[in-house]
C-alpha cells in the first residue's frame, strides 16, 4: 500500500515550484491534496506567482495519479480565504493529516531604503501566513490526535543574508514558530518541523533575477555559495524531504530543523 494512502495534505503555494512538487510527490504515494495558492500577481514582489491555469493543470495531474484534489484560491494573509479553504478540505475529506506551509516570497532591499510596505508584506506572507493556516488546521489535528506540520523556512532561517533583513527575519521567525508549536502540540501527537533549503530552481528564482537585472545563476551564486558544485537544488529534492518528514520514518522528529543546503551552512 502506498505510504500516504488515505492521508490528506494541505499545501500552500501549491501552483508551482516547491509546493507543486510536494503535492505531486505526496499524491504519487497515495495522498489526496488540498492545493491552496494566491493564483495571481500580487503587489510585492513584482514577479509572477502561481496561476489559476497552473492550479488546474495540477488538479489534472493529481487525478491522473488516481488521487483527489481540492483547489482553493486565496492569500495566506487573508484569514477568511484560509478559513474557507480549510472548511472546504474538511467538508470534502473530513480531516487534514499533513500541512506543508510552503507559500512565501523573497526580495532584496537595503535596510535604510526598505519601505513599510516591503517589510510588512514579507513578514505577513512568510510569517503571519503560516500562523494563519496553522491556527485553522490545528483544531482538526488536535481532534484526530495526529498530524504533521512542515514549515518551509530557508537557509536564511539559520543565518543572515545580505540585503535580505526582512526575509531573514521572517524565516528566523518561522523557525521559532516551529519550535514553539512542537512543544505546544506534542501532547496531541502532532509533529512540527521546519526545512531549510538553499536556493531552489523555481520561477521565484527567475523573478528575483529579473528584478535584480541579473541571471538566475548569478542570483544563486550571490545568495548561496553552496559547498557542492551546484548552483541550486530542484523542487523535487525538497519534495523528497517533505515525503520523509511527513511519514512514519520520521515519527519521532519534531521541533527540529532539517537542512537541505548542498553544504552551504558547512562553511
Amino acid at each position: 500500500m502506498p505510504e500516504f494512502q488515505n492521508k490528506v495534505a494541505f499545501i500552500t503555494g501549491a501552483a508551482h515550484g516547491q509546493g507543486r512538487a510536494a503535492a505531486l510527490a505526496l499524491a504519487r504515494e497515495g495522498a489526496d491534496i488540498v492545493a491552496f495558492d494566491v493564483a495571481e500577481k500580487i503587489e510585492y514582489p513584482a514577479y509572477e506567482f502561481g496561476s489559476s491555469e497552473e492550479l488546474l493543470s495540477l488538479e489534472k495531474e493529481i487525478q491522473v495519479l488516481g488521487r483527489k484534489a481540492v483547489l482553493a484560491v486565496g492569500d495566506v494573509r487573508d484569514d477568511a480565504s484560509v478559513t474557507a479553504a480549510v472548511n472546504k478540505a474538511i467538508e470534502t475529506f473530513g480531516k487534514i493529516d499533513i500541512l506543508f506551509n510552503n507559500a512565501g516570497i523573497c526580495a532584496y532591499a537595503e535596510v535604510d531604503k526598505m519601505t513599510d510596505d516591503e517589510w510588512n508584506s514579507m513578514i505577513d506572507i512568510n510569517l503571519k501566513g503560516p500562523f494563519n493556516v496553522a491556527r485553522r488546521v490545528v483544531p482538526y489535528m488536535k481532534e484526530a490526535k495526529s498530524g504533521v506540520i512542515i514549515n518551509n523556512s530557508s537557509v536564511m532561517g539559520l543565518r543572515g543574508g545580505n540585503r535580505l533583513s526582512h526575509y531573514t527575519a521572517s524565516k528566523w521567525g518561522l523557525t521559532g514558530l516551529t519550535k514553539a508549536w512542537a512543544i505546544e502540540l506534542a501532547p496531541y501527537n502532532i509533529r512540527v518541523v521546519s526545512i531549510h533549503p538553499t536556493g531552489v530552481n523555481t520561477p521565484m528564482n527567475d523573478g528575483l533575477a529579473a528584478l535584480e537585472g541579473a541571471t538566475p545563476i548569478e542570483i544563486a551564486e550571490r545568495s548561496a555559495g553552496n559547498l557542492l558544485p551546484v548552483p541550486w537544488i530542484e523542487p523535487e529534492d525538497v519534495a523528497n524531504l517533505v515525503l520523509y518528514l511527513a511519514g512514519d520514518r520520521a515519527r519521532y522528529a519534531t521541533g527540529s530543523q532539517f537542512v537541505l543546503d548542498a553544504g552551504l551552512l558547512s562553511v
